[in-house]
């Protein structure tokens, strides 16, 4: 404690620069939500971009390199615990999640083809082959888009402007991010924004727990994958194929089951009860004064 009043009195140097850890308005910046948000969105989607379409296992590889991206960013830059990807508890929440998410997809593909959208048939390929690669890389991509907008986006905007705001935002830039796969459109971006950004967003908030979202999200890609229907555009090899008939509202036309109005109005109801459950459990919070 005298090592450090002595090196206060000798530099000059003030209570503010010994909180910004003497890295000056750079440090302040960069320590800043906007600013580790960033940093972390950085490192973790070019991670994401180099490992996201790999062959064999890089696309989980790619998984547990993000997750050790973000870890470093917000212990490091951030300077804040990450009791969200606790180790403990961590399977329990996967499989919790896993389960919604299951449950919202089978669902979901229920009614378009009780309505008349879908009708299936066994596709006739390997079995082994077609899971374990749906699995691989639903891994990587449900682990660092969950890193990206909840771990990152969702909770920088949130200790800036509320818990509100920033699901509004995380969930238009995640319908916006997918506008670019094949077949997407207004609809199916307004889409993704409502049932997924929403929900997903929801989800973090009531649980607090990054691993019950990625288990949802995973969950949801690699059943949509494995019944043959397109994810977010793309049509990769599936357990079963899909023909499609009738309304675009109703089957999501090329884009997808997620371009249908089911899982639209499904997931928007499931959102809603979960933000109860957060609100009640104190996991909404309110707008940062700004003085403080």
């Amino acid at each position: 404690m005298g090592t450090t009043s002595a090196v206060r009195h000798s530099t000059g140097s003030g209570p503010s620069e010994e909180r910004d850890g003497g890295g000056g308005r750079f440090g302040r910046i960069v320590r800043s939500p906007l600013g580790w948000m960033l940093v972390g969105m950085v490192g973790v989607g070019l991670v994401s971009g180099l490992t996201a379409t790999a062959p064999g296992p890089v696309p989980m590889l790619g998984a547990v390199a993000a997750v050790a991206v973000y870890c470093y960013v917000m212990r490091r830059v951030a300077r804040r615990s990450t009791p969200e990807i606790a180790r403990s508890g961590a399977a329990r929440e996967a499989l919790l999640g896993g389960g919604v998410g299951l449950g919202f997809i089978l669902v979901s593909a229920l009614l378009i083809t009780a309505f008349g959208g879908y009708s299936f048939s066994w596709a006739g390929d390997g079995f082994l082959s077609v899971v374990r690669t749906a699995v691989v890389v639903q891994i990587g991509a449900a682990v660092t888009e969950e890193l990206l907008f909840r771990g990152l986006a969702l909770q920088a905007l949130e200790q800036m402007w509320g818990s509100r705001a920033a699901i509004v935002v995380t969930s238009l830039f995640f319908g916006v991010a997918h506008l670019g796969a094949p077949g997407a459109n207004a609809w199916s971006g307004l889409a993704i924004a409502l049932e997924a950004g929403v929900l997903l967003g929801a989800a973090f908030l009531w649980r607090r727990n990054i691993w019950f979202v990625v288990g949802l999200h995973f969950a949801w890609n690699t059943t949509e994958q494995l019944l043959g229907i397109p994810v977010s555009g793309h049509a990769p090899e599936g357990l079963f194929t899909v023909d499609v008939h009738g309304s675009a509202l109703l089957t999501g036309g090329s884009f997808g089951l997620e371009a249908s109005i089911m899982p639209v109005l499904m997931g928007v109801a499931i959102a809603v009860l979960m933000l109860v459950r957060a609100h009640r459990s104190g996991g909404i919070k309110p707008r940062r004064n700004a003085s403080r």
